[in-house]
């Protein structure tokens, strides 16, 4: 028999991205003998890696406070070795050895051989695409491609990532069978880009495809598509999310701003009025469809009319779901290089201050709105007295839940019918209708 090895520590920083590569790495170091835990509590095993996020400013920041945090167990002599990968390390791999030399190795984003071999095991090829699920039992991430092709002049997403680049169409299905076989039932499906998804591959895009491939596999509940890009957006993805009960009403789609000239300025190939245009379509070909987007201010050369502008264009497209943040400087970027960040930090506070608080009052009436409405939800946890949901209108971790009475016997994974009795800027709350039957699966 094999003899048991060491406790590895996963924890995981940032985006579901990097989620998806700490559970396939986990996948093999169980193979190879690991004990693996992730995003323990306490963090107690021998060694610990930590897949850091290299995107913004914060990111960084909580990707070296948490590897400095590793560093103190280490010097404490709780922690025999300490090891470092992802998007910070493949973007800062000399500096980083250079200022942290508690980290016994740094390893890039994609550099799982190098972790195992220094582990003292060989990569299974054979279990390339499995995965020790980290989410709840009955929901997964399904990564479509990596890295961008897109270059906006304020992001550093393609010299971490580099080149996007499609995983095969049958090899994304024969994940989602084998996912649906675990239990899995929603799908939230991820990519940095993924309107891109296929050009590489098939010298065409193939998202409007994949989804509906996806769509007809038996036991597949719920897909929810997430960061798309607005230029050329491929609108035969568009009858596929109208058409299929089981592909939420749901786009996560950053549009970053609305003025042409902060457009042209960020290098986002795509006008004023062809967003404007976007989104019209998107609600006229999806009724019902509830929009998710990242806007940003105080990019360089902002000016009170451009952010005028955001805010206009704010209140006419009444975003479900909306977030927003101030620009800073990446290394290495476009702007960084070649623009002055001249908005001074007060006036980037004010604009997103003002901003959010136009977002909350129309997100508080759009909540309002489903009051009175029976949704479908999916069951999460139980706190207290009351069950936590989501719509399909809601991504786990980032979008609003429907919170219910737990007056009766509901499993966490099922799907309920809920009647809608009130609402707030944020959350909904409801009561299971029990002529519905609970259980629709």
């Amino acid at each position: 028999m094999m003899r048991q090895k060491k406790t590895v520590d996963i924890i995981t920083l940032g985006c579901s991205k990097n989620l998806v590569d700490s559970e396939k790495l986990m996948r093999q170091l169980e193979l190879g003998g690991y004990r693996v835990t992730h995003d323990a509590e306490e963090p107690r095993g021998e060694i610990a890696i930590v897949n850091t996020c290299g995107f913004i400013g914060d990111a960084k920041e909580e990707s070296i406070n948490m590897i400095l945090q590793m560093g103190q167990r280490k010097a404490q002599g709780t922690l025999e070795r300490l090891y470092v990968m992802g998007c910070l390390s493949e973007r800062y791999l000399h500096d980083l050895e250079a200022e942290i030399p508690e980290v016994d190795r740094f390893f890039g984003k994609f550099d799982y051989n190098g972790i195992l071999d220094e582990l003292g095991i060989s990569y299974r090829d054979e279990a390339a695409h499995e995965r020790v699920l980290t989410t709840p039992p009955y929901y997964a991430y399904v990564k479509i491609s990596e890295g961008c092709d897109r270059h906006c002049a304020y992001c550093a997403i393609p010299i971490i990532t580099g080149r996007h680049v499609s995983r095969p169409m049958e090899e994304i299905l024969d994940e989602v069978k084998q996912l649906v076989a675990q239990g899995v039932r929603e799908f939230q499906v991820i990519a940095q880009e993924l309107t891109y998804y296929g050009l590489d591959l098939y010298r065409e895009r193939r998202i409007a495809q994949l989804i509906e491939q996806m769509a007809a596999i038996p036991g597949v509940e719920w897909i929810r598509l997430h960061y798309a890009y607005p230029t050329d957006f491929p609108m035969e993805l568009l009858p596929v999310m109208r058409e299929h009960e089981n592909v939420c009403k749901y786009l996560d789609i950053a549009l970053q701003h609305i003025s042409d000239s902060q457009l042209d300025a960020m290098h986002r190939h795509i006008t004023s009025q062809e967003t404007y245009h976007l989104i019209e379509t998107l609600r006229r070909e999806v009724p019902g469809i509830h929009l998710r987007t990242t806007l940003m201010v105080g990019f360089p050369g902002e000016t009170d009319e451009d952010f005028g502008q955001l805010l206009d264009f704010v209140r006419w497209a009444r975003f479900e779901r909306m977030g927003a943040f101030a620009y800073s400087h990446e290394d290495g970027t476009y702007a960084a290089l070649h623009y002055e960040d001249n908005v001074p930090e007060e006036v980037k506070q004010a604009r997103l201050d003002k901003l959010m608080r136009v977002q909350q009052r129309i997100s508080g009436e759009i909540q309002e709105s489903k009051v009175g409405h029976a949704l479908r939800v999916i069951i999460d946890r139980r706190e207290g007295d009351y069950y936590v949901g989501r719509t399909e209108y809601d991504s786990p971790e980032v979008d609003p839940e429907v919170l219910i009475p737990a007056d009766d016997d509901v499993a966490v994974g099922q799907f309920v019918q809920v009647e809608i009795e009130r609402a707030d800027e944020f959350d909904l709350y409801g009561h299971i209708i029990p002529s519905a039957g609970g259980n629709q699966n």
